[in-house]
């Protein structure tokens, strides 16, 4: 299934709700044992530019019988369109109704996509409610940074995944996989997830309130739930996504990335990720090296970003951008530095970037008071 070619010509930028982009990952539906489909809660091009989306697509469609595609939120006229027509919100590789995945797992990074995270349940023809919906409807998780406060999201969710998620996500495939194998409803798998460090569960708590609104509260009231969930954190950063899906249209960061630290050790007080992603963790400058090369040549970018909370504090990142300069000097090749701290960035790191393409500098200056 499709979108019809007569919805398509009538909305701005089809090419967001087309899939068959380059490096994007098709597989046989009938002969996936579990099936995903990440839902980012914004649109194609907002989605396209995060760098959790590549990560889970890539680790997940690496899994023997596990099948990931992807789905965003549609633009005013497109929602308007499928609303017209009665056609439900469809994955963009193989075209199916989200309702018939097992799973539909949203990326949570901000607070402002909450509503449009309802919306595209909505708009997939499932119930809002996770009390509401019954053992015909997918098991809807969510992970990212907001669900380090997962309250506000707790009636809709069925299942948070508390930290880093990729350790996560591979032990809930397993127990997905052996669910399925052996039947039975979402009453005998949600307390089995729940046993997975790192998954809060919300229906197997109660939570109290003071009348001003604040949780006074959470008590299990399943065995299986447990205390206190402890985030999952990575011991190291994961091998870098080097075929990325390439988008059809101009996305916000329109460009290769590499991650190259995750985690930050200034501890702004202001500063929600430099909290929930530490510690500081570096990738090795070789395995960066290597990580740009093959961004070139698995998707043709000219322009590659070196990502982290604070670029200009990774270990000796003037001599990496050398390195780069040195290894890459006869190809077309500019690097963009991110995040850039006022009091980190050097003049020897400026002389480092010396490519034939102008480098692309972005300075963080903004904190959490006037006077700062």
């Amino acid at each position: 299934m499709a979108y019809p070619d007569s919805i398509l010509r009538k909305v701005v930028k089809p090419a967001r709700y087309t899939g068959g982009e380059w490096n994007s990952i098709v597989k046989e539906w009938d002969r996936a044992e579990v099936r995903f489909v990440i839902a980012y809660p914004d649109l194609y091009e907002v989605g396209m530019s995060n760098l959790a989306l590549p990560i889970l697509y890539d680790l997940l469609n690496r899994q023997p019988g596990v099948l990931a595609e992807r789905a965003f939120a549609p633009w005013v006229g497109m929602e308007a369109a499928l609303r017209q027509g009665s056609i439900p919100l469809l994955s963009l590789e193989s075209g199916h109704p989200l309702r018939e995945f097992d799973v539909i797992g949203f990326s949570l990074g901000y607070e402002l996509t909450y509503t449009n995270v309802l919306n595209m349940l909505d708009l997939a023809g499932i119930p809002v409610l996770a009390g509401e919906r019954n053992d015909s409807y997918p098991v809807i998780i969510a992970g990212g940074g907001c669900v380090v406060n997962p309250e506000p999201m707790a009636d809709f969710i069925d299942l948070f995944v508390i930290g880093e998620g990729e350790e996560v996500t591979l032990e809930l495939v397993e127990t997905l996989r052996r669910w399925k194998k052996e039947g039975g409803g979402k009453e005998e798998l949600l307390p089995q997830l729940a046993a997975i460090p790192g998954i809060y569960v919300p229906g197997l708590y109660q939570v109290d309130y003071h009348p001003d609104g604040i949780v006074t509260g959470i008590t299990p009231i399943a065995p299986q739930a447990k205390p206190s969930i402890k985030r999952r954190i990575l011991a190291e950063l994961p091998s870098p996504v080097v075929s990325p899906v390439v988008p059809f249209v101009e996305t916000i960061h329109d460009r290769g990335a590499v991650e190259i630290q995750r985690g930050c050790t200034r501890g702004c007080r202001f500063c929600q990720a430099g909290t929930i992603y530490r510690p500081q963790r570096q990738r090795p400058p070789q395995e960066v090296v290597e990580a740009v090369g093959q961004l070139m040549k698995n998707c043709g970018y000219e322009e590659i970003s070196l990502l982290s909370l604070s670029t200009s504090d990774y270990t000796g990142i003037d001599s990496l951008v050398e390195t780069l300069v040195r290894v890459y000097q006869g190809y077309p090749l500019s690097i963009s530095l991110p995040s850039l701290r006022m009091d980190s960035f050097s003049v020897k790191l400026m002389d480092s970037l010396r490519f034939k393409k102008r480098p692309g500098l972005t300075f963080a200056p903004e904190a959490g008071s006037e006077r700062l």
